[in-house]
């Protein structure tokens, strides 16, 4: 058969910062393909909506499938099955990704027959028998599927990371995908899940907890596979291991792979594991990314992050002393006042590290949606990008969005201006030789990008779908807001299994829980 997939249109803060090629599709991609169907995928953060409409006359497909790891990217979602249904009435719409994960049912509902189906968790192992299905009959027997027929068995996890491999080459404009300064640059996945549980963060209630590796051999020959010669590492939070850190850095300098690195992870990894970290800057590890989240004890236990201020700032530290740039995030409260903001800046103007700020926002698969979705001053599904404010402001909205602008450009400011012209110059130089022209654009669309007026007029749209809200306000055991279970067993030093409060397991599968 032949199969089209869509990566939608990027978001607020990818219209600034970065543009990630789009590492989840291209290995459905991969999967589909080795399942013996055509595959073409048009990737709308690159390509414009003209050629996608042209594609779907000219290619035909008699499959489609979207991808939405945004909640925000809904809207478009649905828009493009139901031109897809006006022009082709027999193709087979899916959704599938992160964030349709938490809510199948209420999408499918809100599409109104242009979709006739979402894949729930992970894609890769549910997509030879979609096919089949979708050629053959027999949709309720498809791991994770939700139609309007029924649900299917449960979604299944990929029993490895090694396979399938990313279909790379089924992207166009490659050159587009950048981060920062590093222009171009590819993606790459060494780790998959997450086993801490933040309260506003629905990776490890997607993942259920669950911990998985890739092996060193299979990352580095992954590795240099890649042409681009910058490499963003996905990873929730990078090396938890340092024997996997270690046995992927052995392998590429077994193959002298030399190319420049951007990761995340969490402080008190990086103090835990400094060596793994130390040796990844000989091989190019250039920056790193830090959730800190907040700088205050009481922040950081209202996001349950499990680390202190102190672990940050030493964090920081280690980092400065290894020669990595940092970029750390904080999480702004609605519930800021002109104080809170005026802290928040000079901090961001004491330390050389980048500062990011991301507006605290309550996502379906969140404790924080349990507990704060009822709030909700809107239900706009275009404004749940973690650069709207999406419950109450302590401060009138528009004073908060002037707030929040001004900071971010305070910030801004700190990193690309008069001081450090020169070296942004010498970057911009440098790419531009080679002609990459992103972190050039990213220079000058600041003032366009954020502005109070933009960030306000974007609450006045007129809504055509609304984003569900929670069955009950109370906070659901931690098994309820799993998209993957399975059961496991930990092993610890004193031979017994931790649990979580309601009897979970708190990680899987390699054996090892970090201290979270």
């Amino acid at each position: 058969m032949r199969v089209m997939l869509v990566h939608p249109s990027a978001l607020m803060y990818s219209e600034l910062f970065l543009r990630l090629e789009p590492l989840g599709l291209e290995r459905v991609a991969a999967a589909i393909r080795e399942a013996g169907h055509e595959v073409r995928v048009v990737d709308l953060q690159v390509l414009s909506r003209d050629l996608l409409d042209r594609e779907l006359v000219s290619y035909a497909p008699e499959v489609l499938g979207i991808g939405l790891n945004y909640l925000a990217n809904i809207p478009e979602a649905i828009e493009i099955a139901q031109m897809t249904k006006t022009v082709l009435p027999h193709c087979f719409v899916f959704l599938g990704g992160h964030s349709v994960s938490f809510i199948a049912d209420h999408v499918l509902e809100q599409a109104d027959g242009a979709v006739d189906a979402v894949v729930r968790g992970e894609g890769e192992p549910a997509m030879a028998p979609l096919m089949a299905a979708v050629r053959d009959g027999g949709l309720k027997s498809v791991p994770g599927l939700v139609s309007t027929a029924g649900r299917g068995p449960a979604p299944l996890l990929l029993d490895s990371l090694d396979e399938p491999r990313p279909a790379r080459d089924l992207m166009r404009k490659r050159n587009r995908y950048f981060i920062g300064e590093l222009d171009p640059c590819a993606s790459i996945e060494f780790t998959r899940g997450c086993p801490w549980d933040c309260s506003f963060c629905s990776a490890w209630t997607f993942y259920g907890r669950s911990y998985r590796k890739a092996s060193p051999e299979a990352a580095a020959e992954e590795m240099a596979s890649i042409r681009e010669p910058n490499v963003f590492i996905v990873d929730d939070v990078a090396f938890i291991r340092p024997e996997h850190g270690d046995g992927i850095a052995a392998e590429l300098e077994r193959r002298r792979i030399r190319k420049r690195y951007y990761l995340e992870t969490r402080s008190d990894v990086l103090l835990r594991n400094e060596e793994v970290f130390a040796r990844w800057r000989r091989l190019g590890l250039k920056y790193m990314f830090l959730g800190m989240e907040a700088i205050d004890a009481e922040g950081l236990d209202l996001y349950r992050k499990r680390v202190s201020p102190d672990d940050n700032f030493r964090a920081l530290e280690r980092a400065r002393k290894l020669g990595i740039t940092v970029a750390v995030n904080l999480i702004v409260d609605p519930a800021w006042d002109e104080e809170r903001f005026r802290v928040v800046r000079e901090f961001a103007l004491s330390v050389p590290e980048i500062v990011h700020l991301t507006v605290m926002t309550p996502y379906p698969g969140t404790e924080v949606w349990h507990t704060e979705a009822r709030q909700l001053t809107t239900r706009d599904y275009r404004l749940f990008d973690i650069q709207h404010a999406v419950v109450p402001t302590t401060l009138p909205l528009d004073a908060f969005y002037r707030e929040l602008v001004r900071t971010q450009a305070v910030i801004n400011r700190k990193h690309l201006g008069l001081r450090t012209a020169a070296g942004a110059l010498g970057v911009l130089g440098r790419n531009l030789a080679r002609g990459q022209t992103n972190f050039a654009r990213m220079l000058w669309k600041f003032g366009r990008v954020y502005n109070a007026e933009r960030q306000l007029a974007d609450h006045a749209r007129p809504v055509r779908y609304h984003l569900p809200l929670p069955e009950r306000r109370a906070t659901p055991g931690r098994r309820e807001l799993y998209v993957h279970t399975r059961p496991v067993r930990i092993r610890t030093a004193d031979g017994t299994a931790p649990a979580e409060p309601d009897g979970a397991p708190a990680s899987e599968a390699d054996g090892t829980a970090p201290a979270g």
